[in-house]
Protein backbone atom coordinates (compact mmCIF):
# COMPACT_ATOMS: atom_id res chain seq x y z
CA UNK A 1 0.00 0.00 0.00
CA UNK A 2 1.06 3.09 -0.47
CA UNK A 3 0.14 6.66 0.48
CA UNK A 4 0.33 9.94 -1.14
CA UNK A 5 3.48 12.35 -0.75
CA UNK A 6 0.64 15.20 0.01
CA UNK A 7 -0.88 13.68 3.04
CA UNK A 8 -3.06 14.43 6.15
CA UNK A 9 -1.95 14.26 9.76
CA UNK A 10 -4.66 13.43 11.94
CA UNK A 11 -4.12 13.77 15.70
CA UNK A 12 -6.83 12.36 18.42
CA UNK A 13 -6.07 14.01 21.54
CA UNK A 14 -7.70 12.02 24.56
CA UNK A 15 -7.19 10.52 28.20
CA UNK A 16 -5.97 7.35 29.06
CA UNK A 17 -8.18 6.47 31.18
CA UNK A 18 -11.23 7.48 28.04
CA UNK A 19 -13.41 4.22 27.15
CA UNK A 20 -15.25 2.91 24.21
CA UNK A 21 -17.90 0.36 25.10
CA UNK A 22 -15.25 -2.18 27.34
CA UNK A 23 -11.74 -1.40 26.16
CA UNK A 24 -9.39 1.78 25.87
CA UNK A 25 -10.63 4.32 23.55
CA UNK A 26 -6.98 5.18 22.05
CA UNK A 27 -6.99 1.15 21.30
CA UNK A 28 -10.87 0.88 19.91
CA UNK A 29 -9.64 3.85 17.49
CA UNK A 30 -6.67 2.26 16.58
CA UNK A 31 -8.42 -1.29 16.11
CA UNK A 32 -11.11 0.63 13.71
CA UNK A 33 -8.28 2.21 11.76
CA UNK A 34 -6.82 -0.81 11.02
CA UNK A 35 -10.17 -2.39 9.98
CA UNK A 36 -10.93 0.03 8.00
CA UNK A 37 -7.31 -0.12 5.83
CA UNK A 38 -5.89 3.43 6.88
CA UNK A 39 -2.07 3.12 6.74
CA UNK A 40 -1.25 3.17 10.03
CA UNK A 41 -1.62 4.72 13.66
CA UNK A 42 0.52 5.34 16.83
CA UNK A 43 -0.13 5.93 20.45
CA UNK A 44 1.54 8.26 22.27
CA UNK A 45 1.24 8.14 25.93
CA UNK A 46 2.45 11.73 27.76
CA UNK A 47 4.04 12.04 31.49
CA UNK A 48 2.06 15.30 31.62
CA UNK A 49 -1.19 17.45 30.70
CA UNK A 50 -3.54 19.42 31.31
CA UNK A 51 -7.16 19.67 28.62
CA UNK A 52 -10.18 21.82 28.60
CA UNK A 53 -10.68 21.83 32.40
CA UNK A 54 -7.26 22.73 33.02
CA UNK A 55 -7.22 19.39 35.36
CA UNK A 56 -3.54 18.75 35.55
CA UNK A 57 -2.59 15.07 34.74
CA UNK A 58 0.79 14.06 35.60
CA UNK A 59 3.10 10.87 36.24
CA UNK A 60 4.96 12.43 38.93
CA UNK A 61 5.40 10.02 41.75
CA UNK A 62 3.95 11.67 44.40
CA UNK A 63 0.93 12.76 41.97
CA UNK A 64 0.22 9.35 40.47
CA UNK A 65 -2.65 9.92 37.56
CA UNK A 66 -4.63 7.25 36.22
CA UNK A 67 -5.27 9.29 33.45
CA UNK A 68 -2.25 10.40 31.23
CA UNK A 69 -2.63 12.26 28.30
CA UNK A 70 -2.56 9.85 25.34
CA UNK A 71 -2.32 11.16 21.71
CA UNK A 72 -3.01 8.94 18.56
CA UNK A 73 -1.65 9.74 15.21
CA UNK A 74 -2.34 8.56 11.85
CA UNK A 75 -1.18 9.41 8.51
CA UNK A 76 -2.68 8.72 5.49
CA UNK A 77 -4.79 10.57 2.32
CA UNK A 78 -7.59 13.11 2.49
CA UNK A 79 -9.75 11.08 1.42
CA UNK A 80 -9.20 8.68 3.89
CA UNK A 81 -8.94 10.57 6.98
CA UNK A 82 -12.04 12.14 6.25
CA UNK A 83 -13.85 9.45 5.84
CA UNK A 84 -12.51 8.37 9.04
CA UNK A 85 -13.68 11.98 11.21
CA UNK A 86 -17.45 10.56 11.34
CA UNK A 87 -16.41 6.78 12.81
CA UNK A 88 -14.22 9.14 15.58
CA UNK A 89 -17.06 11.20 16.68
CA UNK A 90 -19.38 7.94 16.96
CA UNK A 91 -16.69 6.92 19.52
CA UNK A 92 -15.33 9.81 21.46
CA UNK A 93 -17.15 11.81 24.02
CA UNK A 94 -14.80 14.89 24.49
CA UNK A 95 -11.40 15.62 23.12
CA UNK A 96 -9.18 17.41 21.06
CA UNK A 97 -9.22 16.31 17.00
CA UNK A 98 -7.03 18.26 14.81
CA UNK A 99 -5.80 17.64 10.96
CA UNK A 100 -2.80 19.01 8.97
CA UNK A 101 -0.98 18.72 5.74
CA UNK A 102 2.00 16.59 6.05
CA UNK A 103 4.25 15.59 3.14
CA UNK A 104 5.31 11.73 3.06
CA UNK A 105 9.10 10.97 2.42
CA UNK A 106 9.19 7.37 3.15
CA UNK A 107 6.18 4.90 4.02
CA UNK A 108 6.87 1.37 4.29
CA UNK A 109 10.36 -0.03 2.99
CA UNK A 110 13.25 2.03 1.29
CA UNK A 111 13.37 0.41 -2.29
CA UNK A 112 16.35 -1.06 -2.91
CA UNK A 113 19.34 1.12 -4.94
CA UNK A 114 20.94 -0.45 -7.60
CA UNK A 115 24.42 0.26 -7.96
Amino acid sequence: MQIPHESILLRIFLGEADRCGHQPLFEALVLKARELGLAGATVLRGPMGFGKSSRLHTAKILRLSEDLPVVVEIVDSEEKIQNFLPVIASMMGSGLVTLEKVKVLQYGEKPETKG
